[in-house]
């Protein structure tokens, strides 16, 4: 794996992003103005740390977005626990404060580098980790071969590798071989994703299942969920969770839809990327209602029939309000979110036909009736008048949602299993 010659395709990746970081300024201005990155914390993004290193052993986790943060916080905690030190790296804004609020205290949280060589170079220079865990389908080709060049250990955790990008990997077989021979260890969600790790030259692969399973729901205020259910009060609750640019046209056309005969509906919508809660407010206001924005601090009252939930972190507390939750990147083709906390909650789940992210896991919701598809605003529509009309149907629903993700778990125990020979190593060298 060391000193191991990238091919062609590689090297030209190579020359182009380090040209490409020529621009990095440029393109980090531009997403700060967008509302995508942290303007004081920009350094991060090239590899210049903001955090000092701890002494001894590190364990590097990185996730690139929420949902795959959310999915290590659990293996993170037990890392924690048992005295190692871990950096936590992540892409997005809403993954920084997802990891400012539910990490554990000692926890060093960085932006991970723009996949540039010298960014890449500088970072690890500094960092000089013992241990790098890569959460689901993290494969940059600079970070990747740089790693392997030094020896470093990267184990690819919750493993997880889509059809469709298997097959776009499928293209360039030798790239895929390089950049996937130089992971140690794929731990890998299914059989699925195992094969198709495999098929591409993976040399080691074991199954672990999905860690999303083994992650709590999310915790809430209890103060806040008082206060927020003084404001609801008996109104049933629609809410739609992580929507995406395309889908809350639909659900707010369900709303009307659903009104026509739940007049006191209330629809939560609470979109994937907040900064697009006043875009969502607009679209209700186009369609004759009066939305209220959580984001302006505004609370629901008898005449709001869209609440926009344009926060963070606090999908716990709407998931205990609903009774029927949507859950978006579904109705577009995003490949849907994660619906294993709502099911944990015993909130019914809606989903389109798009899911092909977190496939296994709808799979075995629809299988045991623990959640239903839906094709359209009609269909949302039908399915959360029915649910919300039939007590004993919706809580034969939320039970099998419930015992589906329950039955699934085990993950987390197998993956620290399966690492525990590298933690042994790295505690060895240290001594």
């Amino acid at each position: 794996m060391k000193g191991r010659a990238l091919p062609l395709t590689l090297r030209l990746y190579r020359g182009a992003s380090a040209a490409a970081s020529l621009l990095a300024p440029a393109w980090l201005s531009y997403r700060v103005r967008k509302g995508k990155e942290d303007p004081t914390r920009l350094a991060e993004r090239r590899g210049h740390p903001s955090a000092e290193r701890p002494d001894g052993p590190l364990v590097w986790v990185h996730g690139a977005s929420v949902g795959e943060v959310i999915s290590v916080l659990p293996l993170i905690e037990r890392l924690d626990q048992r005295g190692f030190k871990v950096l936590l790296t992540s892409g997005t804004l809403t993954s920084s404060r997802v990891a400012a609020t539910r990490a554990p205290p000692g926890v060093i949280h960085q932006f991970v580098p723009l996949d540039a060589r010298g960014f890449i170079a500088r970072f690890l220079d500094y960092w000089a980790p013992d241990l790098v865990l890569l959460a689901e389908s993290e494969l940059w080709p600079n970070l990747i071969a740089e790693l392997g060049r030094r020896g470093t250990p990267v184990v690819l955790v919750n493993g997880r590798l889509s059809e469709r990008s298997a097959k776009r990997w499928a293209r360039l077989p030798k790239s895929a071989r390089a950049l996937l021979s130089r992971i140690d260890l794929c731990l890998a969600q299914s059989e699925e994703d195992a094969e198709r790790y495999r098929s591409l030259g993976t040399p080691r692969v074991e199954i672990c299942g999905n860690l999303k399973f083994d992650v709590p729901p999310p915790g809430v205020d209890p103060a806040e969920l008082k206060r927020f259910g003084l404001a609801v009060g008996k109104r049933p609750v629609l809410l739609a969770a992580s929507t995406h640019e395309g889908e809350e046209g639909a659900i707010i056309e369900a709303h009307r839809i659903i009104t026509s005969r739940i007049p006191d509906l209330l629809t939560i919508i609470a979109p994937r990327h907040p900064e697009r809660g006043t875009e969502v407010a607009e679209l209700a206001e186009a369609a004759g209602l009066a939305p209220r924005q959580r984001g302006f601090d505004e609370w629901p009252d008898a005449d709001t029939g869209i609440y926009v939930a344009d926060t963070i972190g606090e999908l716990g507390l709407f998931y205990r309000l609903a009774q029927v939750a949507f859950m978006g990147g579904s109705l577009v083709e995003h490949g849907g979110q994660n619906p294993i906390e709502p099911a944990k909650l015993g909130t019914v789940v809606l989903h389109g036909p798009h899911v092909w992210n977190f496939a296994a896991v709808y799979d075995a919701l629809d299988t045991n009736e623990g959640a239903a598809e839906v094709a359209d605003a009609m269909g949302i529509a039908r399915a959360a008048y029915a649910l919300m009309q039939d007590s004993q149907l919706q809580g034969h629903m939320a039970d099998a949602a419930f015992a589906t993700v329950t039955a699934l778990g085990g993950a987390l125990d197998r993956t620290l299993s399966a690492i525990e020979p590298y933690l042994i190593q790295i505690r060895l060298e240290a001594r």
